[in-house]
């Protein structure tokens, strides 16, 4: 990171990393793909006792306290109020848009669609990159992502051709598309909005002005809660999505975002349906097809291909 400045400066947000800087943007992305996955199990625990709203509500309030203690008291990070706080407020927004049409989404609809709905993510970060911060996706990382792409299509729908040809854009699939959006603009405006700042300072202010967004859907609800009545599963649940999957993907996606470019960051949520079906058959819950699994090696294949490739 470059030393705090009163500007972006003009290069920033078009420097890639390399060797050591590299392999460990493209390791933290892979980590946060499987910890991803970790969450639709522990997820699905939770969504049986609390709505989406206050669920999403109380998973960033206790957020806030994780990223503070983060960052604060372990990192040592120096306080300091956010300059230009609409930068904050509109990356928050986008988070929490993301949040909460994932799982009104599944309201109207199955995993399997909004997972299919959530391999558009990389190609349209591709899109707003060019868009926000002139970062242009070459031809043959955008023809790996797609090849990842398609596995993840095959891995989503179990290998199963009928269930594909079949698949009908509905009310739910068009809500996560807007979710799918807000998170695909995130990454290249995260580089685009930096100013230089401690990047944990700058990630905990991030969460924070998420918080107000999600207020209106979820405030009332958890006002008149009965947290006793809630069970231990679902605190370790809140617990496991607030640390895990909000505040240490959080820095993940971070880190990595500041490191490489935005389609091959959101190229490794194309393993996230492969890390579940790993973790479903080693929970006990089974073991998919060979077929589905052949996907799952493109998926993979597809990635691999991409991150050897130049930036």
């Amino acid at each position: 990171m470059p030393p705090p400045g009163p500007s972006p400066a003009p290069a920033l947000s078009n420097v890639h990393a390399r060797g050591r800087e590299k392999l460990l943007a493209h390791l933290a992305m892979l980590l946060f793909a499987s910890l991803i996955a970790g969450s639709f199990s522990f997820g699905g625990m939770a969504a049986q006792h609390l709505d989406s709203g206050p669920l999403t509500l109380m998973r960033y309030l206790m957020t806030v306290a994780v990223m503070g203690v983060l960052t604060f008291w372990i990192m040592r990070v120096p306080f300091a109020l956010p300059r230009a706080i609409w930068r904050y407020a509109v990356l928050g927004g986008l988070i929490a848009t993301y949040m909460l049409t994932m799982f009104i989404a599944l309201e109207f609809t199955s995993p399997v669609q909004t997972g299919a709905v959530f391999t558009l993510m990389p190609l349209i970060s591709a899109g707003f990159a060019l868009m926000f911060i002139g970062q242009r996706t070459r031809p043959d990382v955008l023809a790996a992502l797609v090849t990842a792409g398609l596995g993840a299509i095959w891995v989503i729908f179990r290998a199963d051709v009928q269930a594909l040809l079949s698949f009908d854009i509905g009310r739910g699939e068009l809500i996560f598309l807007a979710g799918v959006i807000g998170h695909a603009a995130y990454v290249p405006l995260l580089r685009k909005l930096s100013r230089g700042e401690n990047p944990v300072l700058f990630g905990f202010w991030i969460i924070v002005f998420t918080v107000p967004w999600l207020v209106p859907t979820g405030a009332r609800e958890l006002a008149s809660l009965e947290f006793r009545a809630l069970p231990l599963s679902v605190w370790a649940t809140l617990a496991y999505l607030s640390i895990v999957t909000t505040a240490f993907t959080f820095l993940l996606l971070q880190y990595a975002s500041m490191r490489l470019p935005a389609a091959k960051v959101l190229g490794y949520g194309y393993l996230t349906p492969s890390f579940v079906i790993v973790l479903e058959g080693l929970l006990g819950h089974g073991w998919v097809a060979p077929p589905v699994i052949l996907g799952a090696l493109v998926t993979a294949a597809g990635l691999i291909v991409m991150g050897v490739l130049k930036d």
